[in-house]
């Protein structure tokens, strides 16, 4: 038996926290939160993942308030819903005792087409923009943030951080990649500011640094917090590895517990963090509004660019920031089979985090650990055809299309 599968299988600490093994499901928002409020479809998603052994089962894009959501549907941390969290929370860890529960911190910035706005007129970011995502629904520009809009989203944090450790999540990870509000900030794509928070690095950073420290002081030492964080932006102009190295440096002294390293913008080049077959098929099916139909079909082949999958495509790059922080490290990035995961273990990472695999085998902790000690190999069964994400937005929300029934024979 490998000591490597060993130790991913084997109880571990992130942070203060007490992990029953070193897999954690990775946050992918589901489209599960009808009229942004959690219920049974939410539950029952995450119960499959908890039950199928996962050490601490991630709930996606909880946005800090109601005009950070991409769209009105979008589940946002607040009192009103404090009810309904604690119940998911509390009945995740009631269906699978030993079992952790994460919240994923995302505000959406200029990235939105939510008509639903309650605070704002349109969309804001770090720089004034047109919003292709939002022109279809009638917000076709985004404005540029204030100070004082700056001050407020950096009090959302704070006040959603606190909201989640009351009603019983364990770590939260706070989302600084993939082309969202702190991320636009981050890029020099996107952040085209000249006071404080644009230009050079340092100043794109103070704004995520800001949130990091206002979710620790909500959350206090004990808490852990992670951070996905983006190796590159995949656009010219964008976030580059090099750079990348120095952000992680900076949350890691800014004291983060743990950094995900992923990649790409879901603004303009999604499938860095994909990989294999386009989303764009999947998304022209299940759109509703004809004008955004017709606009991705005219720009999804550039939006939507060829990523072949390769396991572990993440690996290289991400080892490149192992190297020059001091905080754990979560690998995330096509770990479909156990020779990934071993990988990824005797490269030194702290834990893994799965999306895709554990959508289409939620038992992926229990169902590995049992075909090892039978002395066989664990074949997931993921092929990377993306048809999951595809479904954010259709009725009933993300799920795996090959664990669909067969048709019955007639």
């Amino acid at each position: 038996m490998s000591e490597h599968l060993d130790r991913a299988f084997a109880p571990a600490q992130l942070g203060k926290l007490e992990l029953r093994n070193r897999v954690i499901k990775a946050a992918t928002y589901e489209g599960k939160t009808p009229d942004g409020v959690p219920g049974d479809l939410l539950f029952d998603f995450h119960r499959e993942m908890v039950e199928g052994g996962t050490a601490m089962t991630t709930i996606g894009y909880c946005t800090t308030e109601a005009d950070g959501r991409i769209n009105d549907q979008m589940l946002y941390i607040d009192e009103k819903i404090r009810p309904q969290l604690t119940s998911l929370v509390s009945g995740l860890k009631a269906a699978s005792p030993g079992v952790a529960v994460s919240g994923q911190m995302t505000h959406c910035g200029n990235f939105s087409k939510n008509r639903s706005l309650q605070r704002l007129k349109r969309p804001l970011g770090p720089s004034r923009q047109f919003n292709m995502l939002g022109a279809p629904a009638g917000l076709p520009f985004a404005g540029a943030m204030t100070q004082a809009d700056i001050d407020y989203m950096v009090q959302t944090y704070f006040d959603a951080a606190k909201l989640m450790k009351d009603v019983g999540f364990d770590s939260a990870e706070i989302h600084f990649s993939h082309g969202y509000g702190l991320s636009q900030f981050i890029s020099p794509r996107t952040n085209r500011r000249t006071d404080e928070y644009g230009g050079s690095l340092e100043n794109r950073m103070r704004l995520p640094l800001r949130v990091l420290e206002a979710v620790r002081k909500a959350v206090g030492d004990d808490f852990p917090i992670t951070g996905k964080m983006g190796l590159t932006d995949g656009i010219k102009d964008g976030l580059h590895l090099e750079e990348a190295i120095e952000v992680a440096a900076m949350l890691d002294q800014g004291g983060i517990d743990a950094l995900i390293c992923s990649g790409g913008s879901s603004s303009h080049n999604p499938m860095v963090y994909f990989r294999g077959d386009s989303l764009i098929h999947g998304l022209i099916e299940t759109e509703t509004n004809p004008i955004a139909k017709l606009g991705m079909k005219i720009v999804g082949g550039s939006l939507f660019r060829e990523y072949p999958y390769e396991e572990l495509y993440f690996l290289e790059d991400a080892k490149k920031v192992r190297d020059r922080v001091n905080c754990q490290m979560i690998y995330i990035g096509g770990c479909a089979t156990m020779e990934s995961l071993e990988n990824v273990m005797r490269e030194g990472f702290d834990f893994v985090q799965v999306g895709r695999p554990m959508i289409k085998d939620p038992a992926y902790v229990k169902h590995a650990m049992a075909s090892r000690e039978r002395g066989y190999d664990y074949v997931n069964g993921c092929i990377h055809c993306n048809r999951c994400a595809g479904m954010i937005e259709a009725p009933g929300g993300v799920r795996c299309p090959l664990n669909d029934p067969a048709p019955a024979q007639t």
